[in-house]
């Protein structure tokens, strides 16, 4: 009878914390995520006037659009290092102001050349702030709460095209002329101005781990801290994982880390292969349907395929959490975005198939992500863990740089969208049979999920 109250107890501390947590930190980790992939993405928006004004190629605006991800995956696993040393608050905020003024600045390049160089500093300033928000909230939830926690971090991504598509195409068409700007320049500099004042109060609000945070009641503190030191001894002996330098270069060479670096390469190219260029491929529907769409309708149509991705995503991870099953949810979504690619391309004869399949791929690779990501905390811990995410979201990055240059070239070589899509559902495919290939692995590290944890744990973390 006394170990049911204690459970009861411990339950409702445990729901009473983690929604204090989620109200205080989510919303304006959101806010920042959403800041970061507007700024990364409204290039895709800014093409439709700024390939003519640079003179650009198809082929030449994949690869400048795609050089952020080679600064990316440079300065990547040391950023997400000096976060864990530094703390979250002090490092974010850097990363914020640095992005939001290069990203203004992009307002400003007059050559290709200037594109390009704009590009790879936007990626070096940026580096390290996914990892960085996927590793601070391994410092605040559990991992039975990570898989729908980080869902609701990736409700940015598609509400940046639902709301930013038409903000970014509305700038363009109704800024033309501001401070002497063509469109697309006007839209770099108001979308990226604001991210410099948010970095700033990044410094202020942001609270660099439990034990600092002032807003939870002491004994909503303990549980946290006994709770996450108790999943990360038991990652450290289950797995013999250590923290400081010998665990880094462990969780580096770790065969899982690295096949984990390939899964999710696979998403992403999946994300990257297609996103980039969604706004031509919908303008393109005038030429191929005989309609015509102004820069607001290409920005509302975009948004659509993007919000039913984030219904399918929250869905996908809270039956993922609830479960406590990340391999299978993880591999079916990546089918679920393979099938979606084979439909839009077999039925781009009509512009509502090719959407729906357009809406599959998005929903697949955005559920794929947010239950990916409860996987790593499953084989490693401290500084290790720090080190891993960098290293699987760098390299997986890099399909951010080589989807858009193939689909660019591709498209340039054959005159439609249909070769880059069948390399993306191939990668998709690969990707999968990775991660189905390591499943025992992964499967042997499942992680205790006990809500109430013995006072003689470790009391810092």
């Amino acid at each position: 009878m006394a170990h049911h109250i204690d459970t009861d107890q411990s339950d409702a501390i445990e729901k009473v914390t983690i929604g204090r947590i989620t109200r205080r930190l989510l919303p304006f980790l959101v806010l920042l995520y959403f800041l970061n992939f507007l700024d990364r993405v409204n290039v895709s928006f800014a093409a439709l006037q700024m390939n003519a004004d640079l003179g650009m190629s198809q082929a030449a605006y994949g690869f400048g659009a795609g050089l952020f991800f080679i600064g990316y995956f440079i300065f990547e696993v040391p950023s997400n290092m000096i976060l864990h040393k530094v703390g979250a608050r002090i490092w974010i905020a850097r990363i914020a102001v640095s992005w939001g003024v290069v990203s203004a600045a992009t307002a400003f390049v007059q050559t290709e050349v200037q594109f390009f160089i704009a590009r790879f500093m936007l990626g070096f300033a940026e580096a390290g702030l996914l990892p960085g928000l996927i590793l601070y909230l391994t410092y605040w939830y559990p991992e039975r709460h990570r898989a729908r926690i980080v869902a609701l971090l990736y409700i940015a991504v598609p509400l940046s095209s639902v709301l930013g598509g038409p903000l970014s195409t509305a700038i363009m068409q109704h800024a033309d002329g501001f401070l002497g700007l063509a469109g697309w320049r006007a839209m770099f500099l108001i979308e990226g101005l604001p991210t410099v004042i948010v970095g700033v109060v990044t410094f202020f609000y942001l609270t660099s781990r439990p034990a600092e945070a002032k807003w939870l009641t002491g004994e909503q503190r303990r549980w946290l801290e006994r709770s996450l030191d108790a999943e990360a001894q038991a990652t450290v002996s289950r797995q013999g994982t250590a923290n400081g330098p010998r665990g880094v270069f462990s969780a580096l060479k770790d065969i899982r880390v690295v096949s984990l670096s390939v899964v999710l390469f696979g998403i992403f190219y999946g994300f990257y292969g297609v996103s980039f260029f969604l706004p031509q491929m919908i303008s393109g529907m005038s030429a191929d349907w005989g309609v015509e769409f102004s820069l607001v309708q290409v920005g509302l149509i975009t948004a659509v395929p993007f919000a039913i991705g984030t219904v399918a995503m929250i869905l996908v991870s809270r039956h993922s959490d609830r479960k406590s099953e990340r391999i299978w949810h993880t591999a079916v979504s990546m089918l679920v975005s393979a099938a979606g690619i084979t439909i839009a391309v077999l039925g781009n004869s009509s512009p509502y198939v090719m959407l729906l399949g357009i809406a599959l791929l998005l929903s697949g690779v955005l559920s794929a992500t947010s239950t990916f990501w409860a996987i790593p905390p499953r084989i490693l811990t401290g500084m290790a863990l720090a080190a891993g995410i960098g290293l699987m979201n760098s390299f997986a990055n890099l399909s951010g740089f080589i989807g858009p240059y193939v689909a660019g070239y591709m498209k340039d070589l054959t005159g439609t969208f249909d070769a880059p899509m069948y390399i993306v559902g191939a990668v998709l495919v690969v990707a999968t049979l990775v991660l189905l290939g390591m499943r025992r692995g992964l499967d042997d590290a499942s992680v205790t999920t006990e809500t109430s944890v013995p006072d003689e744990v470790a009391p810092g973390r």
